[in-house]
């Protein structure tokens, strides 16, 4: 992770949020401590915090909060144009690892395929 996003940001934690709400629109807690590896209650508390400052958004989904850019907020259309830019120069390595990830459970009839 880039050493200047996580000093702007805060920590890594914020600005691995951050990245992960770029790329994929939306997440949850749980799902964002695990791509990353962080533990749950120190995600939460960065959501709760971006949250609270007016860079994200969060609506119920079950029993889980479902966290987003607050577009609404002027500031944020600016910090996804550098979170974007920020994406397209990770290594490929950690492209592959944190920002491709399956959204969906693949279908019930579709088979398997793994690329070698």
């Amino acid at each position: 992770m880039n050493p200047v996003l996580e000093a702007l940001f805060g920590n890594r934690t914020a600005a691995c949020v951050l990245l992960f709400l770029q790329c994929y629109g939306e997440g949850h807690a749980q799902r964002i401590a695990n791509t990353f590896g962080f533990g749950l209650n120190m995600t939460q508390r960065q959501l709760n915090r971006l949250e609270e400052n007016g860079a994200l958004v969060s609506r119920r989904l079950g029993n889980m909060r479902l966290f987003s850019f607050n577009e609404r907020n002027p500031t944020i259309q600016n910090l996804r144009t550098m979170l974007g830019r920020e994406l397209s120069t990770l290594p490929e390595a950690d492209q592959e690892q944190y920002f491709r990830q399956r959204q969906r459970p693949r279908q019930t009839s579709k088979p398997l395929v793994v690329h070698g």
